[in-house]
């Protein structure tokens, strides 16, 4: 089978607008929101005067400075991350402003019918699995959390599966710590958080091997390509 042939730079683009439109899907849903991005939505459900972009900035920030703590050193590519994490936030509150379902302030999240809640809780997960499957496409860094569980597991030299699992589990706790810090009771964490957190490693394995059979991702940029490579650690 021939496989389509399409470049780095397009499959990042691509990514960034599949992953933000998937996480304005899956909160209107109402059913949980995944465990990463939990803590922002958390934030900027309690902080009235902040979007959920701008909590994920805020969030993300502080990782990455913890990240720049832990690998010892700041480089100019690590930035990538952090920008990219920018502009996920961006594109997370424009779908959120001019999709009226995704609008918590014209459609309140969990207001619609189950059915439509269910369909965009499968629908969004299918496509944030979709979104990391293609970031590991690309040689441009994803946002600090998937760069930040990357770049020190490597460093470090821990497997990355065990230290994805442990990242996983710290977001968790500190999700469930600020919702009840802040509400008293779960926000932003329900059976969709669940079911994302065991389902999503396996339809990310299942989307990279379709795509490692469908699609050749070459750089327009090889030596820029190269540079971000080498800059991991």
């Amino acid at each position: 089978m021939k496989r389509i042939k399409i470049c780095s730079e397009a499959v990042y683009v691509i990514a960034m607008l599949c992953i933000s439109f998937s996480v304005a899907m899956v909160s209107a849903a109402d059913f949980g929101v995944s465990m990463i991005v939990a803590s922002a939505y958390i934030i900027s459900e309690k902080v009235s005067f902040l979007t959920f972009g701008q909590a994920e900035y805020i969030v993300q920030g502080l990782l990455f400075v913890v990240f720049c703590i832990l690998m010892r050193k700041v480089r100019l590519t690590y930035f990538c991350a952090f920008l990219t994490s920018v502009l996920y936030g961006a594109l997370l509150d424009m779908w959120r402003a001019v999709i009226p379902h995704f609008n918590p302030s014209v459609c309140a999240p969990g207001s619609m019918h189950m059915a439509l809640r269910i369909t965009y809780l499968a629908v969004g997960m299918v496509m944030t699995a979709f979104a990391v499957a293609l970031f590991f496409k690309t040689y441009i860094c994803p946002q600090v959390y998937d760069y930040f569980v990357k770049a020190v597991s490597e460093k470090y030299g821990i497997y990355r599966t065990k230290f994805k699992a442990c990242f996983d589990a710290g977001c968790l706790v500190t999700a469930c710590a600020l919702s009840f810090i802040f509400f008293r009771r779960f926000v932003g964490i329900g059976i969709g958080t669940v079911i994302m957190t065991l389902l999503n490693g396996v339809i990310i394995g299942g989307f990279g091997k379709l795509l490692d059979k469908t699609v050749e991702v070459k750089p327009l940029f090889p030596k820029l390509a190269a540079k971000f490579e080498e800059n991991i650690v």
